[in-house]
């Protein structure tokens, strides 16, 4: 069965009945460790119920022992404690109930529950309450009447009927986990045992169907790369990628015989092939390659069209080196011509460069003088507008003392009045005296004496008067001359702004014209760079054009050291070109006289340029 199969379907059944078997394996395995695994969860569980069932009958035995003990003692410590078990039953049992899912189990856990909240109601609470009233004594007595009624035995009953279930459960499980253990066991040897078996028979039989014709045709293909190609190929009409393999060796085999056949004919070939480029190698163009096999006849077709066409490339070649000569000398003249007059116009440019740098110095100089004379005008406006201001604050203090003249003259009338009125009043002062007769001669007296004061301030004040009148004209006078002056200095000042803006434009126009000078000057140089660089530049070509005419000659005669059909019987060499006497260098500027302005020199031309 496995010998009709391809090695890709034997290995790959051999890779299936060993995964299947470990597919198994693995199956059974995983069954049983799912079985522990169920049996551990399962212990937990009742181990954590067998715990938690403990723990409620613990509290019971604590709710029936603290309350004796208070009944007892009356110490409060015991109802504490009391309490803190009532707690934790309650607490305990609820958790306890929410855990199971056995619906016996949780009836009995719901029966202890109500039959110790009856305990609590029949006898628990209501004899501590009874404590707490004060019948402490008939407390005592109703329990030792009771007998064993007060005791709490029927909860802790069904809660140790509890624990004893899931103890025999534990024990169930703990039987069923190490039957699970003992049976993976058994089922990781003996699928071992089985995998390996299986490993050995399925390796022999891969061995006998792949390995062995594989080293057999390997012998035979080492057979055949020593040269014998003569030798049998086996296993040549198998199904399988072996006879493939074997009929492939075998069409090597047969190739190699047709190539031995197929070396002969490249000998020859080679042969004559080898006799024709000795010929072409001689400088020999008109032999032409025979006598090939069939095989190369193409080649040989080929070779003479290649000759024939480098024949006539060879003609042609001869012809045109003399012209290429001729033409590198007319050339070379040319370019030697090109050189003296970019040297003379470089010589010019150079002579120009200078002349503007000085135009350019002047226009800078003269800028900046212009420059200075702005800033004098600046300040000298400055100065005449502070002495506006000056003006300005004379005429306001003269204002000022024009109306300072007024009001003192307004005060001298007021004054005037104030003795007018004083003079009337002393003059009927001393026609009342005259009238007291004797008794009023002393305020007679009085009376003369203010009159005159009277007649004095009147006089003084007149006087007064006629002054500060002739002061006001006089200050009215000054105040027209300070006004004229003032409007003279903003005349002055006006002109001087516009002078100012005038230099000012003078000096930014001088600017300008530096600023344009010193960018003619800038590409003056680099015009004269470049008619440096053309200089060189024609140098090179001078240069390379006698390298052209010399490489043109030595073409010429490898040319001619050529065998071509058709030409003449003697071998060409083109002449030598004539080569031109170079024109000496025209001297760097330094030896050539200045020019100023757009000057120059007589042998400059600007159009061929």
């Amino acid at each position: 069965m496995l010998n009709s199969l391809n090695i890709q379907r034997k290995l790959g059944l051999s890779f299936v009945l060993v995964i299947a078997s470990a597919a198994v394996m693995m199956a059974v395995f995983l069954a049983n460790i799912l079985m522990i695994r169920s049996a551990i969860e399962r212990n937990d569980l009742s181990q954590q119920i067998h715990a938690e069932a403990l723990t409620l009958e613990s509290a019971l035995l604590r709710q029936n022992s603290q309350m004796r003990g208070f009944l007892v003692t009356g110490d409060d410590t015991y109802l504490k404690s009391y309490f803190e078990a009532r707690d934790d039953f309650d607490h305990t049992s609820a958790a306890l109930e929410a855990q199971l899912t056995d619906p016996d189990k949780i009836a009995q856990i719901r029966s202890a529950r109500e039959d110790t909240l009856a305990w609590r109601r029949d006898w628990g609470d209501r004899l501590i309450d009874v404590v707490k009233s004060g019948g402490r004594e008939r407390a005592e007595t109703e329990v030792r009447e009771a007998g064993k009624a007060v005791l709490i035995s029927k909860p802790v009953l069904a809660l140790r009927a509890l624990r004893d279930a899931e103890d025999k459960l534990i024990a169930d499980n703990t039987a069923r986990q190490h039957s699970a253990i003992t049976t993976a066991l058994i089922t990781l040897v003996l699928g071992g045992i089985a995998m390996i078996a299986l490993a050995l028979v399925l390796s022999r039989k891969l061995g006998q169907g792949i390995a062995r014709p594989i080293v057999a045709l390997t012998g035979v293909m080492s057979q055949l790369a020593s040269g014998n190609h003569d030798a049998h190929v086996p296993d040549a009409d198998r199904d399988d990628e072996l006879g493939d393999m074997a009929r492939a060796v075998g069409v090597f085999r047969d190739a190699a015989r047709a190539k031995v056949a197929a070396d002969r004919d490249i000998q020859t070939a080679v042969k004559a092939i080898g006799e024709s480029l000795h010929h072409l190698s001689s400088a020999d163009l008109r032999h032409r390659l025979g006598g090939l096999p069939s095989e190369f006849a193409g080649l040989g077709v080929d070779f003479n069209a290649a000759m024939d066409k480098l024949s006539a490339a060879m003609l042609v070649v001869r012809d045109g080196v003399g012209s290429i000569a001729s033409t590198s000398g007319e050339i070379r003249d040319a370019v030697t011509e090109l050189s003296q007059r970019s040297e003379q116009q470089a010589l010019g440019l150079a002579n120009s460069t200078r002349s503007i740098e000085e135009i350019t110095g002047l226009m800078r100089e003269g800028s900046a003088q212009v420059t200075r004379a702005n800033s004098a005008m600046i300040e000298a406006r400055s100065e005449a507008e502070a002495g506006g201001d000056v003006v300005r604050r004379a005429i306001d203090a003269m204002n000022g003392i024009d109306q300072a003249s007024r009001e003192i003259a307004d005060i001298t009338t007021l004054i005037d009045g104030i003795a007018f009125q004083t003079n009337l009043l002393a003059l009927n002062a001393g026609v009342e005296a005259a009238r007291a007769g004797e008794a009023g001669k002393g305020f007679a007296v009085v009376a003369m004496e203010v009159r005159a004061l009277a007649q004095r301030a009147t006089d003084a004040a007149r006087d007064i008067k006629v002054r500060i009148g002739s002061a006001a004209t006089h200050v009215g006078q000054g105040v027209a001359l300070v006004d004229e002056t003032g409007h003279s200095l903003e005349r002055i000042i006006e002109r001087v702004g516009h002078v100012s803006g005038a230099i000012e434009t003078i000096a930014e126009t001088a600017a300008s014209q530096s600023r344009a000078m010193e960018a003619v000057n800038r590409l003056i140089i680099d015009m004269d760079k470049a008619t440096q660089q053309n200089a060189a530049m024609v140098e090179e070509t001078t240069a390379a054009t006698n390298l052209m005419a010399d490489e043109a000659r030595k073409l010429g005669n490898a040319v001619a050291a050529f065998s071509v059909e058709g030409s003449a019987s003697g071998r060409r060499v083109p002449a030598p070109v004539r080569q031109a006497p170079r024109a000496p260098r025209a001297p760097r500027a330094v030896s050539a006289p200045r020019v100023v302005g757009n000057t120059a020199l007589a042998g400059d031309d600007w159009s061929e340029f």
